[in-house]
């Protein structure tokens, strides 16, 4: 049977400033493992630490442009545009914009805030 997904919830995020982190499905707002799909929004000079997850990250930005840093390139990813990133890979993401990025990101298996 379907499950509407009413609201999301917040999820508090890592960087030097606040980022919205809108989780409609994954292990916190809908119990799911094996994938979560968030709305995220950050603002302008938003940047946090490089990391590397334990989950493929799909990211559609939606307004706005993001900077990916990876171990071999700088990737700008603009309204309109996609990137995959790997599990195991080392990322860091930031806003570059002064208006900030507004995104979808999907990550297989699902994003844990820990």
């Amino acid at each position: 049977m379907p499950k509407k997904i009413k609201s999301p919830t917040t999820i508090e995020s890592v960087g030097n400033k606040p980022k919205i982190i809108n989780e409609y499905v994954g292990l916190v707002n809908s119990k799911t493992a094996n994938l979560s799909i968030a709305h995220m929004q950050s603002p302008g000079g938003w940047t946090e630490p490089g990391q590397r997850p334990d989950f493929d990250e799909y990211t559609i930005v939606l307004d706005g442009s993001l900077k990916v840093e990876t171990e071999d390139d700088i990737l700008y990813i603009n309204m309109g545009e996609a990137i995959i990133t790997y599990a195991g890979e080392w990322v860091k993401y930031s806003t570059p914009d002064k208006n900030g990025a507004e995104y979808i990101a999907v990550c297989t298996p699902a994003f844990t805030p820990e």
